[in-house]
């Protein structure tokens, strides 16, 4: 009779050699996460910085944003009246969120900011916003008056809030020790006017000041101004 070993399937080892460990299996990659949709009015807009940029707010029409958009005319009717509404909604979202890519205030372990680091924010958000492919096409353009109107004209949704960047830290550099005393938002005022000039006027003066002297002093100009 035979034993039972030799009814079973050959295993291709000696008997009692020890089992041969199993490869690992090979990790799954997890699947893409899909960006999350943008809503109808920033694709609305989106196509308003392209055709602005291209072809200057003049040449800007309401219906041809829909088309470019891919949405109906009525859709962007309900939500700005003229192509001017929509310009100004988009100054003031490529506003705010370049802003709020710089820190003006207190960093991520939650303490104050000093004075030249508060400056040096500013410099940058200035920067951004002077190199803005928006804001530029605007700027130097015959289209200037419509930015001239929602920056310099009047105290805007975007102004606002630069204004209240520009305040919270100032607040922080004067507990820091570092700014000097005096009412924030008035101080603010005057960093926001310093700095908007500064940008406004960068092309008659780029062949004195090149962009390291430029920044140099600009934050040199904020420094004075707000040292103690």
């Amino acid at each position: 009779m035979s034993s039972s070993n030799a009814d079973s399937p050959s295993t291709g080892r000696p008997p009692g050699a020890a089992r041969a460990p199993r490869a690992a299996a090979e990790p799954v990659a997890a699947p893409p996460v899909a960006a999350a949709p943008r809503s109808t009015d920033d694709v609305i807009l989106d196509a308003a910085a392209d055709l602005v940029v291209h072809f200057g707010v003049r040449r800007t029409q309401l219906a041809e944003i829909a088309r470019r958009a891919g949405v109906s005319r009525p859709t962007v009717y309900r939500r700005w009246p003229d192509v001017r509404a929509v310009i100004g909604a988009l100054l003031t979202r490529e506003i705010a969120a370049t802003r709020e890519g710089v820190a003006l205030a207190a960093g991520g372990d939650g303490a104050p900011i000093d004075r030249e680091a508060f400056v040096d924010g500013v410099v940058e958000v200035a920067v951004r916003l002077r190199d803005h492919p928006l804001l530029g096409a605007l700027l130097h353009s015959a289209d200037s008056d419509l930015l001239l109107e929602y920056v310099v004209e009047r105290l805007g949704t975007s102004q606002r809030g630069l204004l209240e960047a520009l305040r919270s830290g100032i607040e922080q550099g004067q507990r820091h020790g570092s700014v000097r005393a005096g009412e924030p938002v008035e101080l603010a005022a005057m960093v926001l006017l310093i700095a908007q000039s500064t940008v406004q006027s960068h092309r008659m003066v780029a062949s004195l000041l090149p962009e390291a002297a430029w920044r140099r002093e600009l934050a040199r100009a904020l420094n004075g101004y707000l040292a103690p």
